[in-house]
């Protein structure tokens, strides 16, 4: 069994990874600002209330963390901050605070698991179709697509930076699943994919990905959005 932390496991697809992972029998570090109450129930989700947006919060994370846990096998980044404003209606302060959460807390957390993580280890980070350079884009998402586009970037230059270690990157760009962020992003749409089905491709993808990819951004979208 493996070590895996998630982000963004409050509701929706983080959520339900959390509990398809402890249900096979993996130990889950489930981070996010509020619990889930249907952790309760696992003996093997360990939850952590976290600002990724926070250096100070991820520190404390980590010295609690390796308190418990030697190695990390998977890391996850689940988590997304989004505002769906036309351009000329975004202040800095959201603007940046999205960027904050999807790319620095990204980056930042990477700094802090990667000293826990061996050879054969999988870190995918969870994208948007709306960051694929020369995918259909959406008025009001400028804030959201963008910091979505700048963490593939990243994850394609940290696999190149830790090839050398047998640390896979890999990121998977999600199109339309039905989440409360989705219903944010385009009210009233109705997603093909449940929070459920999708949890179940990342847990697989997370597991086995790393044997056949790194490096990769892959396009996980049936629809337009």
């Amino acid at each position: 069994m493996k070590t895996i932390l998630i982000t963004g496991t409050s509701r929706g697809i983080g959520a339900e990874m959390a509990l398809l992972f402890a249900k096979e029998g993996h130990e889950v570090i489930a981070l996010s600002r509020k619990e889930n109450p249907d952790f309760l129930a696992y003996k093997n989700i360990y939850y952590y209330s976290v600002d990724l947006s926070c250096e100070e919060d991820l520190k404390i994370f980590t010295e609690k963390i390796t308190e418990r846990f030697t190695t990390i096998d998977v890391l996850i980044h689940n988590a997304g901050a989004i505002v769906n404003k036309p351009f000329s209606e975004i202040s800095a302060q959201e603007f940046e605070y999205v960027y904050k959460v999807n790319v620095f807390g990204v980056a930042a957390l990477n700094r802090h698991i990667l000293p826990l993580m061996q050879k054969g280890s999988h870190v995918v980070t969870i994208s948007s179709m709306g960051g694929i350079q020369g995918s259909m884009k959406f008025p009001g998402l400028a804030a959201y697509s963008s910091s979505k586009g700048a963490v593939i970037t990243l994850s394609e230059l940290l696999a190149e930076e830790y090839k050398e270690q047998h640390i896979a990157f890999n990121v998977l760009a999600l199109g339309a699943v039905q989440t409360e962020m989705l219903n944010e992003a385009f009210p009233g749409y109705i997603a093909p994919i449940s929070p459920i089905g999708m949890a179940e491709y990342i847990k697989d993808f997370a597991l086995t990905g790393q044997k056949y990819f790194n490096g990769k951004v892959i396009q996980v979208s049936s629809s337009t959005p």
